[in-house]
């Protein structure tokens, strides 16, 4: 079978198509044959050497893949046959993956497997952040970083969904516009204004309740400004490849709370908190409440043009490897 290859921690251009044995599952593992694959900012930063706990050169990236169960290890009341979409421990950018049996979800009626590989990162995400982290209310005002983007775009709707008014930020008119259609209330081009001033207008100078921060760096710092007294941030990741740094004096004096986020770590650790979502987003990306953005599509031996592109900041929506 094809798979991609991080034979080495550099740019782009490490990922290598190679041709390997296709893996056998074990006991509780399924053998996923892959019809597409999420591509994710973890999977860049893992292909840096900047991801805290990351794998090693040589192996195969990818975090979550949508497809059709090929074959079942001990144990597993699976067939081979069914559709399914999951998380995956790496391994995902290849013709076929190994996924924990217990892990893996229906894919919502309607999904194709493309929409369905963009599902499991950024809706549990989204979600995450919004309420089991973040507290959301519906009658507060959440600000949203790169609402265009895979997490941001799925959080605009589920913010919009509870009643939320939502600003969002983005780089680009095309990319409001698109956060607009999907229930962004007020959107902000950062590149042209002051993220901070604009809500300052936006709030009569009080400020939000809520942000979602994937971002880290100078726009976690300006984030905790755009905070009213009370209010909380959720910081998800660091895409601007620097971390933020809170001054915990401005914390203290506004009340303010930072709380962190690791998909992967909390379903470690708190599995039932993660994944009690999955019912309700289920539903209403079935029922066509919801939908997931698939912006981008590329072929398997492209994985590194889509690297490119999400690194590039020019992606909107969804990035997906359909192999």
């Amino acid at each position: 079978m094809k798979a991609l290859t991080v034979t080495q921690y550099g740019d782009a251009d490490v990922l290598t198509i190679k041709e390997r044995g296709r893996p056998e599952p074990r006991e509780g593992q399924v053998l996923i044959e892959v019809e597409a694959a999420g591509v994710n900012f973890a999977d860049i930063m893992q292909r840096r050497g900047h991801y805290h706990g990351g794998p090693e050169p040589p192996y195969t990236p990818g975090m979550e893949v949508a497809g059709t169960i090929a074959e079942v290890g001990g144990g597993v009341n699976r067939e081979p046959g069914e559709k399914v979409v999951s998380l995956v421990n790496g391994g995902g950018y290849a013709e076929y993956a190994i996924a924990d049996a217990r892990g893996l979800l229906e894919i919502p009626d309607g999904l194709s497997f493309e929409e369905a590989a963009g599902f499991p990162v950024q809706w549990l995400t989204a979600h995450n952040c919004l309420h089991e982290w973040g507290e959301l209310e519906g009658d507060e005002t959440v600000l949203i970083h790169a609402a265009a983007g895979g997490v941001g775009s799925a959080a605009v709707q589920l913010a919009d969904e509870a009643g939320a008014t939502v600003i969002g930020t983005a780089s680009t008119d095309e990319k409001l516009t698109m956060a607009a259609d999907l229930g962004m209330d007020h959107g902000i081009r950062y590149i042209d204004e002051s993220f901070t001033e604009r809500v300052d207008e936006l709030t009569d100078g009080e400020g939000v309740d809520l942000v979602l921060d994937g971002i880290g760096g100078e726009t976690s710092d300006e984030s905790l400004d755009a905070l009213k007294s009370f209010g909380r941030m959720v910081s998800f990741g660091a895409a601007s490849g620097t971390p933020g740094r809170p001054n915990t004096t401005d914390l203290l004096f506004g009340n303010k709370r930072v709380i962190g986020y690791h998909l992967g770590r909390a379903i470690e650790q708190q599995p039932m908190k993660v994944l009690g979502a999955v019912p309700e987003l289920t539903n209403l990306l079935a029922a066509g409440i919801l939908e997931v953005r698939v912006g981008h599509v590329f072929e398997l031996t492209d994985a590194a043009d889509a690297h490119r592109l999400i690194e590039s900041r020019e992606s909107s929506g969804k990035v997906v490897l359909g192999p």
